[in-house]
């Protein structure tokens, strides 16, 4: 002890002059009783009296912490002090101070390779009785700062200095390789590096091994870590599980990821709410949505509550799967929750109301966005655009474009072809062509799209002329145009009867390597029929079929249209007959073909067929009709429903038109208002109350109504039953939305 005491004492007077002690004294003095008086020292301060100081006080945690904070930002701070500060810090096991301190020590050093640092460290290291801890925290100091080539020459410096960095020192460098998105091979020689120098790899290691290499798409190299951790006795944690969880769901292999997940039980671990929103997150990219109910279900009963990410998950996917009636659902539960759904869910609500054409309602999800702190990013701007182009209401369009820019997005390339988009499907091709301007004066070069966009806008107003100069200035500048380019000045030119010159551009695009699709076979063949040769038009139907286009609804409404003009009706018949009969057919040819039979029928579609039979009471040939476009696999619209469910409300057939409904509703489609009007009344009349309150319940949650015809017939309904309260609550809830009974 009295050698350590002598120690000291020289190494105090080896680094300070008297006035530099006394400078310090003063200084601690100050510490201890008045910190504001300090700045009156700070311009005599020197680093010797730094130092002496720091090594007087090295056993008083806070006297130490005190002086930091006034010295980190002063001159007399150098290097070397801050060396000797690490020491004393990792003594007092400060770790998070003495992280903060390292990092500010690797930002603001100049020293390219970290030998400098790394020497100031070994001078001050025997002066305050440090360890080798040290070199592990600044390594990972470094680390954190993605530094990893001064991190990996701290630790070599350390090892040919009599120092072996742990552990600790390792992971941080494996986890920087990992972030900074490093070749995982170097990862690997790191983890080899490691292992040969005898230091054991823990369950962070491993973890950190796993997760890189599976997010690199070596899932099977991740799965040879997890096998060996096994072997060498270090037992997978939660972590571990998760991580392998995610990268099954992410290569689309859920059901092994399901796996993975009763796995953890065996093994003694208790799945965590960050497993099942991995599992969660992984059904809804496969579009399993029904799946995840299942899994909301354990959740609960395993007492775990959903969160932001569940909720967000859960809204994306429904509004990736269609089923808009959930999604909106499930954001109101969330919001009532109060949870906050993120800016990738609000754009997928209002991306889906775009797509419904709401813009009204899109813009109230907009709305939130801001109220809620949230900020738009360029995907819901360009959505919002995108959605009042095709409305047509360019000057709304222009308007969010112009706050776009006013939040610093600068319109992409997608933008601008949605604006060209939304002025060409107007007719308004000149001023596309300025968009196309000012796009290339913003550096952005039109691409594919945006000139297959403006020869289509040309086509469609007559002006092939412009067309074509179109397709020779995209060539010009190396743009190949591809084959909705073609069909549209295929398309063109045989509007204006020019079925040579439409054949001679047929044929360059296939000397061109060009492969035709069905709209440009299917424009062909309608040209050939209007010119009445039906005979050619049929060779591009089968030589279509030989190239592995399935003719579609279009294709067939053409050539019945062409063989009725000729008075041809028993080959229009067959073609018919081969339309529901013939399993070549694709499935999404069916009714609808009926547009211009040989029969003359009414009837322009399935839909208005089954409405048809509905109006005359035929309710057993609309279920025909209903059920054979299920067996062919084609999936009834929402208008579908709505014709035939109303048809069973007036048929008196109740309980068939509620199973309509609930199948209605679980396919994500919203009730037409008069459906609603006509179940309710209809679930009143027979006295089937509960199916009655969930009809009201979910056309509440939906809103989805043109007009206040069902909140009349709702308070009608309570007032005849006496049950005010929720009259009254119905007509709350309508008056929320805007929405007041009619007056009479």
């Amino acid at each position: 002890m009295p050698f350590l005491n002598l120690h000291f004492h020289r190494s105090l007077s080896s680094l300070s002059s008297a006035a530099d002690a006394l400078l310090a004294d003063k200084a601690l003095t100050l510490l201890k009783r008045h910190t504001y008086h300090l700045n009156s020292l700070s311009s005599n301060f020197t680093p010797e009296a730094a130092s002496y100081l720091l090594l007087k006080s090295q056993n008083d945690q806070t006297l130490i912490l005190k002086f930091l904070k006034w010295a980190q930002p002063h001159p007399f701070f150098t290097p070397r002090c801050k060396c000797l500060t690490l020491h004393i810090l990792t003594k007092f096991k400060l770790y998070k101070s003495a992280q903060s301190l390292a990092e500010d020590l690797a930002v603001n050093t100049s020293d390219e390779k970290g030998n400098f640092v790394f020497q100031c460290l070994m001078e001050t290291y025997h002066l305050c009785a440090s360890s080798s801890s040290v070199f592990d925290l600044v390594v990972k100091s470094y680390a954190h700062l993605k530094l990893i080539d001064k991190a990996l020459n701290i630790v070599n410096l350390a090892k040919s200095n009599g120092f072996m960095p742990g552990v600790l020192s390792y992971n941080a460098i494996l986890d920087a390789v990992i972030r900074c998105k490093k070749p995982v091979t170097f990862a690997e020689e790191v983890f080899m590096e490691m292992t040969g120098n005898g230091i054991s790899p823990n369950v962070f290691t491993y973890n950190i091994l796993i997760r890189g290499f599976s997010a690199a798409g070596n899932l099977d190299m991740g799965l040879g870590f997890f096998g060996e951790m096994e072997r060498r006795g270090c037992l997978p944690n939660v972590v571990t599980y998760n991580t392998l969880i995610d990268a099954h769901c992410k290569l689309k292999k859920i059901d092994v990821a399901f796996k993975l997940l009763r796995e953890m039980a065996l093994k003694g671990l208790e799945p965590n709410l960050i497993s099942y929103n991995v599992v969660i997150n992984g059904l809804c990219r496969e579009g399993r949505m029904k799946e995840t109910s299942e899994v909301l279900r354990e959740m609960s009963r395993k007492g775990f509550v959903p969160d932001e990410v569940t909720y967000n998950t859960l809204v994306n996917g429904y509004c990736n799967d269609g089923n808009f009636h959930q999604a909106l659902v499930l954001h109101g539960e969330m919001v009532r929750n109060g949870l906050t759904p993120n800016v990738i869910t609000y754009t997928s609500l209002i991306n889906n109301m775009c797509k419904a054409g709401n813009m009204n309602r899109a813009m109230e999800f907009f709305d939130q966005m801001h109220v809620r702190g949230l900020h738009p990013n360029e995907r819901t701007y360009t959505t919002l655009i995108n959605g009042f182009c095709q409305k047509g209401l360019l000057n709304e369009a222009f308007r969010v474009l112009n706050e776009m820019g006013r939040k610093g997005f600068s319109p992409s390339l997608v933008t601008y072809n949605t604006l060209i988009n939304g002025h060409c499907m107007l007719g308004r091709v000149e001023e596309a062509l300025r968009i196309i301007q000012d796009m290339m004066g913003k550096g952005l070069a039109p691409d594919l799209v945006s000139y297959s966009t403006i020869i289509s806008g040309f086509c469609k107003c007559q002006d092939l002329e412009k067309a074509f100069q179109m397709k020779q200035e995209m060539v010009g500048k190396g743009v190949k145009p591809d084959a909705v380019t073609y069909s549209s000045l295929i398309q063109g030119l045989c509007e204006q009867s020019r079925l040579t010159e439409a054949c001679d551009l047929f044929q360059e695009m296939l000397n061109g390597g060009v492969s035709p699709d069905e709209f440009t076979y299917t424009t062909l063949i309608y040209a050939y029929c209007r010119e009445g040769d039906i005979k050619k038009a049929f060779l591009l139907h089968d030589e279509m079929v030989q190239k592995g286009f399935l003719p579609d609804v279009v294709t067939y409404s053409v050539l019945i249209n062409g063989l009725n003009k000729q008075a041809r009706t028993r080959e229009a018949k067959r073609l018919l007959l081969k339309l529901f009969y013939d399993e070549s057919v694709p499935s999404d040819v069916t009714y609808n073909t009926l547009i211009e039979n040989c029969s003359n029928i009414e009837f322009k579609s399935a839909v208005a067929l089954i409405k048809g039979f509905c109006m005359k009471g035929l309710m057993n040939e609309a279920d025909r009709v209903f059920e054979s476009m299920l067996q062919r696999n084609y999936n009834p619209d929402e208008a579908a429903y709505n014709v035939i469910i109303h048809g069973h409300c007036r048929a008196g057939n109740i309980e068939k038109a509620y199973d309509l409904y609930k199948e209605m509703v679980n396919l994500g489609f919203l009730p037409h208002t008069v459906t609603v009007i006509a179940l309710v009344k209809a679930l009143f009349t027979v006295g089937k109350m509960d199916e009655l309150s969930k009809v009201i319940a979910n056309t509440l949650k939906s809103c989805k109504l043109t007009d206040a015809e069902l909140a009349k017939v709702l308070i009608e309904i309570n007032h005849r039953e006496g049950n005010m309260d929720a009259a009254f609550n119905v007509l709350t809830e309508m008056a929320k939305d805007g929405l007041l009974p009619n007056s009479g």
